[in-house]
């Protein structure tokens, strides 16, 4: 990673897991039970709970904007999430889970100085953030700003980190990888464990022949492995990833940033602490 865009990554890395609470909490399972969904698993939660401020869109249109899921595993659950519960239903509920969620894991900082403070600087970074050509950024930022500040700094920490997956999404593309072979290819690195991605769909089969791709190409090793080529590639990637990130947060000063992070830092360690989220994960968060 380029020293250049290091404090892009560094806001990312904090604020992903505030935004990732919703995936995992009880709370969210518990409002998504209310709903009617299944919580055995959490895809059906997950899909409605992402995909609700596109509306009630079908499975081609998750496709193409969630990227390295399989095709087969979206027609799974969409468009059948909207069918158990409207779009503007799963919203209310989504912010019915964070609140909940926020509560328990802040406790009285969720009225506090500090989140208010923390909420109106991400809330400026969002105002700067082009959403042009950026379709789960735009959706999200689409909707309007919840008057508490715990749920603004939510809503803030989504907005960006859609903005950030948006232009992810395109350095993939313009790295020549397809849905699969981006994972493929991140596993080939050591962001995580190959068995880390089956939770995207895709079969043996079908990763097997992504790595064949990646083989002939000469980014991957015959044991999985990235080879020099491939390492520079992902880096590259990351590294236009950043790049695209970047332009919302030259809003704020070197102060200011720094501020964010020392307001962020303690809400990133309850959330970290609580266990609620994976230590190995698909977004490769402290590996790269």
């Amino acid at each position: 990673m380029s020293d250049e865009w290091g404090h892009v990554r560094q806001m990312w890395h904090l604020l992903e897991p505030l935004h990732a609470v919703v995936y995992y909490a009880p709370e969210a399972l518990e409002e998504a039970a209310a709903l009617g969904y299944t919580t055995e698993e959490r895809w059906p939660g997950y899909f409605a709970w992402r995909a609700a401020p596109l509306g009630a869109v079908g499975a081609d249109r998750v496709t193409g904007t969630f990227h390295s899921f399989s095709p087969r595993m979206i027609r799974a659950y969409v468009p059948a999430v909207w069918s158990v519960a409207s779009p503007d239903a799963v919203l209310a509920a989504r912010a019915r889970a964070v609140d909940r969620a926020y509560r328990t894991l802040f406790g009285d900082r969720v009225d506090g100085p500090e989140l208010a403070e923390a909420a109106a600087l991400a809330r400026r970074v969002v105002s700067a953030a082009d959403v042009t050509g950026r379709p789960l950024a735009g959706a999200a930022a689409a909707l309007s700003w919840p008057d508490e500040p715990h749920l603004a700094l939510w809503h803030a920490a989504t907005i960006l980190r859609e903005h950030r997956g948006d232009g992810h999404v395109a350095a993939l593309v313009e790295a020549g990888l397809d849905p699969v072979e981006s994972l493929v290819s991140f596993a080939a690195v050591g962001a995580a464990r190959p068995e880390v991605f089956a939770s995207r769909g895709w079969s043996g089969a079908e990763w097997s022949a992504g790595g064949g791709r990646l083989l002939e190409r000469g980014l991957q090793e015959e044991d999985g492995t990235a080879t020099d080529a491939g390492h520079m590639l992902r880096a590259e990637v990351e590294r236009r990833t950043d790049e695209l990130a970047a332009a919302p947060w030259t809003t704020l000063d070197t102060v200011e940033r720094e501020r964010l992070v020392e307001l962020l830092g303690p809400l990133w360690v309850d959330v970290i602490s609580s266990g609620l989220l994976p230590s190995e994960n698909t977004l490769g968060i402290g590996k790269v």
